[in-house]
């Protein structure tokens, strides 16, 4: 793995619904302050004001949004996310942990809602410009078993609503990203084992991305 000095490392977390990242971003936050880091954790659609109130809008489950202005929105998201936030952190050597990235666009909208991929990744590429996760972490789980999880939520966004076959076509699409390591390097974590194993298998996997003498092994 090739990581420039001097730059920050950019980590994206993905996976279908109830799958734990929430638990998993704030246990290696916590990691990553022990070990000296100063990481910046920031979401998908957010990030910024205007990433935010498109956040609001695309998940809104009172709201029928088609997909390809779903897809739009969220590249909108994207981009001012990268401008204002991600490429400035990193370029003055601040870490990036994302919860969610491009390869959600690939997912939902397209293996998801059935937008074509083609289109998918040219968008994603122009949003993107060379920008790429130094590590996407997929945390991997049944949906069915996910959005039981998930149903325990106070609310329920839309992308929670949809239908079972839904969610089993995004999980395919992580999958199918993950198995290719499309858009950098991945690893695929069974987030069905105990939240313990998880966030071991977790800094395992981000732990060599750091400086040697600031990982505590």
């Amino acid at each position: 793995m090739s990581l420039r000095a001097g730059r920050g490392r950019f980590v994206v977390f993905e996976g279908p619904e109830g799958a734990g990242k929430s638990t998993q971003l704030r246990i290696l936050a916590e990691r990553l302050t022990a070990a000296g880091r100063d990481t910046l954790f920031t979401r998908e659609p957010g990030g910024t004001p205007a990433g935010e109130a498109i956040r609001r809008l695309v998940l809104d489950p009172t709201l029928r949004v088609d997909p390809l202005p779903e897809f739009l929105l969220y590249s909108a998201a994207r981009a001012q996310h990268i401008a204002d936030v991600i490429e400035p952190a990193l370029a003055s050597g601040r870490d990036v942990v994302s919860d969610r990235f491009s390869a959600a666009s690939v997912a939902y909208q397209g293996y998801g809602r059935g937008l074509d991929l083609g289109f998918v990744a040219e968008m994603n590429a122009r949003v993107t410009g060379a920008l790429e996760p130094d590590l996407t972490v997929l945390l991997d789980i049944d949906p069915a078993a996910g959005l039981a999880r998930a149903s325990g939520r106070a609310l329920h966004d839309r992308l929670e609503a949809a239908g079972l076959d839904f969610h089993r076509r995004v999980r395919a699409g992580f999958i199918a990203q993950a198995e290719a390591e499309t858009g950098g390097p991945w690893v695929r974590i069974d987030a069905d084992a105990s939240e313990e194993a998880v966030s071991t298998a977790v800094w395992r996997a981000v732990s060599p991305l750091l400086v040697p003498d600031e990982v505590d092994a």
